[in-house]
Protein backbone atom coordinates (compact mmCIF):
# COMPACT_ATOMS: atom_id res chain seq x y z
CA UNK A 1 0.00 0.00 0.00
CA UNK A 2 0.97 3.22 -0.98
CA UNK A 3 1.04 6.39 1.17
CA UNK A 4 1.64 9.90 1.34
CA UNK A 5 2.92 11.94 3.30
CA UNK A 6 2.93 16.09 2.50
CA UNK A 7 5.06 18.66 4.43
CA UNK A 8 6.21 22.60 4.47
CA UNK A 9 3.05 24.37 4.48
CA UNK A 10 3.12 27.27 6.76
CA UNK A 11 2.12 31.00 6.91
CA UNK A 12 3.85 33.16 4.45
CA UNK A 13 3.51 36.54 3.27
CA UNK A 14 2.26 37.30 -0.33
CA UNK A 15 5.27 37.57 -2.70
CA UNK A 16 6.90 34.51 -0.29
CA UNK A 17 8.10 31.65 -1.99
CA UNK A 18 7.32 27.61 -0.33
CA UNK A 19 8.71 24.39 -1.26
CA UNK A 20 5.94 21.58 -0.41
CA UNK A 21 7.44 18.21 0.15
CA UNK A 22 4.95 14.97 -0.93
CA UNK A 23 7.05 11.63 0.86
CA UNK A 24 5.92 8.55 -0.63
CA UNK A 25 6.23 4.63 1.47
CA UNK A 26 4.92 1.39 1.00
CA UNK A 27 6.37 1.39 -2.59
CA UNK A 28 8.16 2.99 -5.31
CA UNK A 29 6.89 6.22 -6.27
CA UNK A 30 8.60 5.73 -9.58
CA UNK A 31 5.86 3.64 -10.57
CA UNK A 32 2.88 6.64 -10.35
CA UNK A 33 2.22 9.64 -11.81
CA UNK A 34 1.90 12.66 -9.10
CA UNK A 35 -0.79 15.00 -8.67
CA UNK A 36 -0.72 18.52 -6.84
CA UNK A 37 -3.92 19.49 -5.48
CA UNK A 38 -5.80 22.38 -3.33
CA UNK A 39 -8.76 23.11 -1.32
CA UNK A 40 -9.90 25.77 0.45
CA UNK A 41 -12.66 26.39 2.47
CA UNK A 42 -15.89 26.18 0.84
CA UNK A 43 -14.90 25.79 -2.46
CA UNK A 44 -14.03 22.80 -4.73
CA UNK A 45 -10.80 20.55 -4.69
CA UNK A 46 -8.56 22.28 -7.32
CA UNK A 47 -6.06 20.11 -9.49
CA UNK A 48 -2.38 22.35 -9.23
CA UNK A 49 0.10 20.76 -10.88
CA UNK A 50 1.09 17.47 -11.90
CA UNK A 51 3.94 15.05 -12.93
CA UNK A 52 4.52 11.71 -14.93
CA UNK A 53 6.27 8.62 -13.68
CA UNK A 54 9.67 9.88 -15.43
CA UNK A 55 9.05 13.48 -14.60
CA UNK A 56 9.28 14.33 -18.87
CA UNK A 57 5.86 15.49 -18.71
CA UNK A 58 4.32 18.33 -16.42
CA UNK A 59 1.17 20.86 -16.36
CA UNK A 60 0.04 23.22 -14.19
CA UNK A 61 -3.22 25.29 -13.72
CA UNK A 62 -3.54 28.16 -15.47
CA UNK A 63 -3.47 29.76 -12.21
CA UNK A 64 -0.76 28.59 -11.47
CA UNK A 65 1.33 28.61 -14.38
CA UNK A 66 4.71 30.54 -14.31
CA UNK A 67 5.05 30.66 -10.47
CA UNK A 68 4.77 27.18 -9.85
CA UNK A 69 7.06 24.38 -10.06
CA UNK A 70 6.57 20.26 -9.95
CA UNK A 71 9.84 17.94 -10.19
CA UNK A 72 10.38 14.54 -8.56
CA UNK A 73 13.47 12.81 -7.20
CA UNK A 74 12.68 9.10 -8.14
CA UNK A 75 15.38 7.98 -5.31
CA UNK A 76 14.26 9.80 -2.63
CA UNK A 77 10.64 8.63 -3.44
CA UNK A 78 9.73 12.41 -2.94
CA UNK A 79 7.62 14.96 -4.95
CA UNK A 80 7.97 18.52 -4.65
CA UNK A 81 5.95 21.84 -5.60
CA UNK A 82 8.18 24.88 -5.40
CA UNK A 83 5.54 27.75 -5.27
CA UNK A 84 6.82 31.47 -5.77
CA UNK A 85 4.72 34.79 -6.05
CA UNK A 86 2.35 33.33 -3.79
CA UNK A 87 -0.70 35.43 -3.35
CA UNK A 88 -3.63 35.27 -0.59
CA UNK A 89 -6.00 33.49 -3.16
CA UNK A 90 -3.05 30.58 -2.54
CA UNK A 91 -4.47 29.82 0.65
CA UNK A 92 -5.62 26.35 0.42
CA UNK A 93 -4.56 22.72 2.33
CA UNK A 94 -2.39 21.48 -0.53
CA UNK A 95 -2.76 17.50 -1.07
CA UNK A 96 -0.60 15.03 -3.39
CA UNK A 97 -2.26 12.35 -4.87
CA UNK A 98 -0.27 9.40 -6.60
CA UNK A 99 -2.08 7.10 -9.19
CA UNK A 100 -1.31 5.10 -12.51
CA UNK A 101 -3.33 7.64 -15.00
CA UNK A 102 -1.90 11.23 -15.71
CA UNK A 103 -3.95 14.54 -15.07
CA UNK A 104 -5.46 17.57 -13.26
CA UNK A 105 -8.47 15.62 -12.31
CA UNK A 106 -8.43 14.27 -8.80
CA UNK A 107 -10.57 11.37 -10.26
CA UNK A 108 -7.36 9.41 -11.69
CA UNK A 109 -5.42 9.38 -8.52
CA UNK A 110 -6.10 6.29 -5.81
CA UNK A 111 -3.73 7.51 -2.98
CA UNK A 112 -3.97 10.97 -0.98
CA UNK A 113 -1.93 12.09 1.45
CA UNK A 114 -3.56 14.25 4.65
CA UNK A 115 -2.65 17.68 3.31
CA UNK A 116 -0.95 20.65 4.81
CA UNK A 117 -1.99 24.10 5.42
CA UNK A 118 -0.64 26.97 2.87
CA UNK A 119 -1.70 30.28 4.31
CA UNK A 120 -0.62 33.49 2.15
CA UNK A 121 -1.64 36.82 4.46
CA UNK A 122 0.64 39.81 5.81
Amino acid sequence: QLQLVESGGELVQPGGSLRLSCAASGLPLVYYNIGWFRQAPGKEREGVSCISKSGDSTNYADSVKGRFTISRDNAKNTVYLRMNSLKPEDTAVYYCAAGRFYGLGPNVYAYWGQGTQVTVSS
